[in-house]
């Protein structure tokens, strides 16, 4: 017997799968954004440390006075106008990405947080994470292992938090089923 050629799951990306300034959620709509200027850029790499070029990353958050433009929120009313609270960007060769947004307001019983999808041809699932500015009072931290947290945690250098992505492996980023 003649083995089959293995086949990838999708989804299947094309190079250009990302609008230019997705990436960018400090204005929509020509308005301004308010709050803090931050700058979120990391790595994705495989479980040898290798990079994922064109997968896509994804982040939603709350606007500065921690209100989410989402029906689900019931101060969604109230969410910044200039703030979208969602971006896209794909990782270059080197698995780096990089988002330009504001540093979100504590949602109602939760710290402030950023969260994150990954999406990438030949992963089963989208893969859903969180990133925190710092260990605190927070439900979906306190779920995660006291050892594994710092893996959820943003590194700050001035106004830049550098979260790296690991899929598998020593170090595997905690991903959330929904």
């Amino acid at each position: 017997m003649i083995p089959t050629a293995e086949v990838t799951i999708g989804p299947f990306f094309p190079p250009r799968y990302v609008d230019a300034g997705a990436n960018d959620l400090t204005q929509f709509e020509g308005r301004k954004a308010k709050g803090e200027i931050i700058e979120i850029h990391g790595r994705v790499v495989q479980e040898d440390g290798a990079p994922l070029e064109n997968l896509i990353v994804e982040i939603w958050q709350a606007d500065a006075q921690g209100v989410f433009r989402h029906p689900a929120d019931p101060r969604h009313a109230q969410a910044d106008p200039g703030f979208f609270g969602w971006g896209r960007a794909a990782t270059d060769a080197q698995g780096n990405y990089r988002f330009t947004t504001i540093r979100p307001g504590a949602p109602g019983g939760r710290a402030a947080h950023v969260n994150f999808m990954v999406m990438f041809s030949g992963l089963l699932r989208i893969l859903k994470t969180t990133m925190f500015f710092e260990d605190g009072q927070d439900p979906v931290l306190q779920a995660v292992a006291h050892l594994r947290r710092r893996l959820l945690i943003g590194k700050k250098e001035k106004n830049t938090l550098v979260f790296d992505i690991r899929l598998r492996g020593e170090n595997e980023t905690p991903f959330f089923d929904d």
